[in-house]
C-alpha cells in the first residue's frame, strides 16, 4: 500500500492543532492532528447535509444557504445540485489554505462548482454570519467540527451552545432548517436545540455514498413558531 504523503499544513485561526492534507495515490484526507476530519472517500453524510435540508424546506424559489465549512467540497456539491438554479450559497471557511487547496490539488473533487455563479465563498468565522444577519437564510449547513463541540477551535463551541443556537433561529426565516454534522450521537445537543426554538429529528447516514460504512448523525432542526 503506498504511504500517506502530506501536501501542506495550515493554522486554524483561533486554535492549537494544524490542518494537514494527506494524499496517497488518488485518496486525499483532511487531519486535524490525529484525528481524520474528512477524506475523499467519505462523502455521504456530507451531501446529506444538503439533501436533508433541501427536503424539508418549504419549496423556495431562490432559497439563500449558508454553509459552515468549505472541506472537499461534497456538501456545496450537493447543495447546487438540490437547490435549484436560482439558489445563492454562501460557504464560510475561517482557514484560507483550505480555498487555497480546493483551488489546488482538489481541484478535480469541486469540479469546478467554485465558479459556478451561485457560489460565493467567504474567508472568515461561520459564526460571524449567523450573528450578524437576522432572518437571511433559508437554511444554514454546518460541518465544521466532528460534532457539536469546538474540536477544531475553541471558539466553534459557541455555535451549539444555547446562545448560538438562538442566533441560528434568528438568522434563518420562517421554516428555515439548520443541518448539523456529527460523527456521533449527542442527547444534549438534541435537547439543547429544541430549548433555542426547533423542532429536530435525529438521522443517521452512512460515511458512504454507497451507503456503506460508519453511521454519522446529522441533526435537522427546522424553525418553529
Amino acid at each position: 500500500m503506498k504511504p500517506w504523503v502530506q501536501l501542506d499544513a495550515a493554522t486554524v485561526p483561533g486554535g492549537a492543532t494544524r490542518l494537514r492534507l494527506m494524499q496517497r495515490g488518488d485518496e486525499f484526507s483532511i487531519m486535524l492532528g490525529s484525528n481524520e476530519l474528512m477524506n475523499s472517500r467519505l462523502s455521504g453524510s456530507e451531501q446529506a447535509l444538503a439533501d436533508l435540508a433541501s427536503q424539508r424546506m418549504a419549496a423556495k424559489a431562490r432559497p439563500t444557504v449558508l454553509i459552515g465549512g468549505l472541506g472537499m467540497g461534497f456538501t456545496l456539491r450537493a447543495g447546487l445540485r438540490c437547490f435549484g438554479p436560482e439558489a445563492e450559497i454562501i460557504v464560510a471557511e475561517i482557514v484560507p489554505e483550505v480555498i487555497a487547496w480546493a483551488h489546488g490539488p482538489l481541484a478535480p473533487m469541486f469540479e469546478g462548482c467554485l465558479d459556478d455563479p451561485r457560489v460565493r465563498i467567504v474567508t472568515g468565522d461561520v459564526g460571524h454570519l449567523i450573528s450578524a444577519n437576522r432572518l437571511a437564510y433559508d437554511a444554514i449547513l454546518l460541518d465544521v467540527d466532528n460534532g457539536p463541540e469546538g474540536i477544531s477551535r475553541e471558539q466553534n463551541s459557541g455555535l451549539y451552545d444555547i446562545s448560538g443556537l438562538k442566533r441560528a433561529w434568528s438568522a434563518l426565516r420562517p421554516a428555515g432548517v439548520l443541518t448539523v454534522w456529527s460523527s456521533g450521537p449527542s442527547p444534549d445537543f438534541t435537547r439543547r436545540l429544541r430549548r433555542g426554538g426547533f423542532s429536530v429529528e435525529e438521522v443517521k447516514v452512512r460515511a458512504r455514498a454507497n451507503g456503506r460504512g460508519a453511521r454519522h448523525v446529522i441533526w435537522v432542526a427546522t424553525k418553529a413558531g
